[in-house]
């Protein structure tokens, strides 16, 4: 009862107005104060939190929440919160952080218990809530930190360190940021995690957007949508329609790209003209909003994969979209919108065949195929061999999908054929890739397509069958197989028209024959 009586006069007069203790009482006082926290009266205790501290008051309050008896941790714990919530002046509190921060960081992940940790997270919370711009030469590893506590066993710490990410990310940079986004995406993607830990992952999405507000934008598409829709699809169809729509709005987000996009030409002249242009408008370096268009690519990817009854509402709302979106500056986008294409047109082969009514799948995509040629085309004549790569991929799926659906477009599509055999910078991927198309395009359709472009195609064709590269050869010969049939269908009967022959009979033996001459050789070396 005395000790009580004197903690609560010393605090009256430390409360005094004009009070200042000098440099010999100071540290008097203090371990005096600290003393009071190791008597068994709880009253005595709980009046010494109230003092003012300074740097060696901190470090052992610290020392008594990490490593002192469990009776003084909540006491050392509101003490802590306490010297954080009343330390008005910046230089006090980095000379504070200097050491307080690395152990409350060091009590949160190492191996103490959940109480500790939970009061440690509790305590660093408050200091990046205060002070979180005074240490960013600590951020990066207290984020590394705070991200392993996320997979944590007890609920609690799991709780706590959701709050303190929050409070962290803040004050985080960009780069830092997006480091934090795409670590908990990685956890989320993780399909073999217990459910608690996924609904954690969840809430700290929530509660990094409410943190950093619009500086989560350009993650979100990516992180809460794309996640979301692969991870939990029951929980979210309420929100797919808006998903959707703000996906679709996202896809053509390019506010520094000043072309006015005219629509597409044939010309290829003036298409080269248009990219020596808009080449010179911008560079990667200007803007990062390319990540916002791939990120709401890969949440349509996700729409398709995860939502099969809405098929034909993707044809009606998203196609188009995507089809126009081919032209995307950024190669890398360009390959996720073709990709999320390609998605689109496997899960309409999945599909069984309806009876052609307006809102089946197979309708819908027939109807938009002149618009996907017309787009494919322009992207056939680019100088990009994985832009070609990937347009040869949508035609491929297209015609394995609707056989038969370009039959009245075959002619636009062979200088595409021509060039992807012909020129020199083409690599094998991009040749199989095209042979691959032509094998494909002619099983599927009639012959008589054909007849008027056999000249044409039938040069680089047999070219390829000499190519150097075993894979590209054996495509080719697939394609001549094709030509064959071409040439003379199996069917008894007489097409119109029907192509004489006998002059492609003759390069095609010899092709194959120097092919196999060829293949003698590089056996017996």
């Amino acid at each position: 009862m005395a000790n009580m009586n004197i903690t609560t006069i010393l605090e009256k007069r430390l409360n005094k107005e004009g009070f200042k203790a000098d440099q010999d009482i100071e540290p008097k006082l203090t371990t005096t104060v600290l003393q009071q926290l190791e008597d068994t009266s709880g009253e005595v205790s709980g009046l010494a939190v109230g003092e003012d501290s300074v740097v060696e008051m901190t470090n052992i309050l610290c020392d008594k929440l990490l490593n002192g008896k469990d009776q003084h941790r909540d006491t050392a714990s509101i003490a802590l919160k306490t010297i954080i919530a009343e330390v008005t002046t910046t230089t006090l509190a980095e000379k504070i952080l200097v050491s307080l921060a690395p152990q409350l960081i060091k009590g949160a992940t190492a191996g103490k218990s959940a109480e500790v940790k939970c009061e440690c997270l509790d305590i660093l919370g408050d200091v990046l809530h205060r002070f979180g711009n005074l240490i960013t030469k600590d951020h990066d590893c207290m984020l590394t930190a705070l991200l392993s506590q996320l997979s944590s066993n007890q609920a609690s710490v799991r709780k706590k360190s959701i709050s303190c990410i929050a409070s962290l990310a803040a004050c985080l940079s960009d780069d830092l940021l997006a480091k934090a986004t795409f670590e908990v995406v990685q956890l989320l993607k993780n399909r073999s995690a217990k459910s608690e830990i996924a609904r954690t992952n969840i809430q700290m999405i929530g509660a990094l957007s409410r943190s950093v507000g619009y500086r989560f934008g350009p993650h979100l598409a990516e992180v809460a949508l794309e996640s979301f829709m692969l991870r939990c699809p029951r929980d979210i169809s309420p929100y797919c329609e808006s998903i959707l729509n703000l996906a679709l709005e996202y896809i053509s987000y390019d506010p520094n790209f000043t072309d006015s996009m005219e629509e597409d030409t044939d010309d290829e002249a003036q298409d080269e003209e248009d990219d020596d242009e808009s080449a010179n408008e911008y560079t990667d370096d200007e803007d990062a909003s390319w990540k916002v268009r791939r990120a709401s690519a890969k949440c349509l990817y996700a729409i398709i994969v995860s939502r099969p009854e809405m098929l034909s509402k993707m044809y009606l709302e998203a196609c188009p979209k995507l089809i126009e979106w081919f032209r995307e500056r950024e190669e890398n986008v360009k390959i996720d919108i073709f990709n999320t294409f390609i998605e689109l047109l496997r899960q309409t082969g999945n599909m069984t065949k309806g009876q052609g009514d307006i809102d089946d799948p197979r309708w819908l995509l027939k109807q938009e195929v002149p618009k996907v040629v017309k787009s494919i085309n322009r992207q056939l004549r680019e100088k990009s061999i994985k832009t070609k790569v990937g347009a040869f991929s949508v035609l491929k799926e297209l015609v394995v999908v609707l056989p038969d659906c370009l039959a009245d477009h075959i002619g636009s599509l062979v200088p595409g054929i021509e060039n992807a055999l012909n020129d020199k910078s083409s690599t094998s991927n991009l040749k199989i890739e095209a042979l691959v198309f032509t094998r494909l395009v002619m099983a599927s359709h009639s012959p008589a397509v054909f007849h008027p472009y056999i000249q044409a195609l039938s040069g680089p064709i047999l070219s390829a069958i000499g190519d150097r590269y075993d894979k590209v050869t054996a495509e080719a010969l697939r394609v001549c197989e094709e030509l064959v049939r071409v040439f003379r269908p199996n069917s008894e009967v007489n097409l119109p028209h029907s192509p004489d022959y006998r002059p492609y009979i003759g390069p095609i033996y010899k092709a194959i024959l120097a092919r196999l001459a060829n293949q003698d050789q590089v056996e017996q070396n």
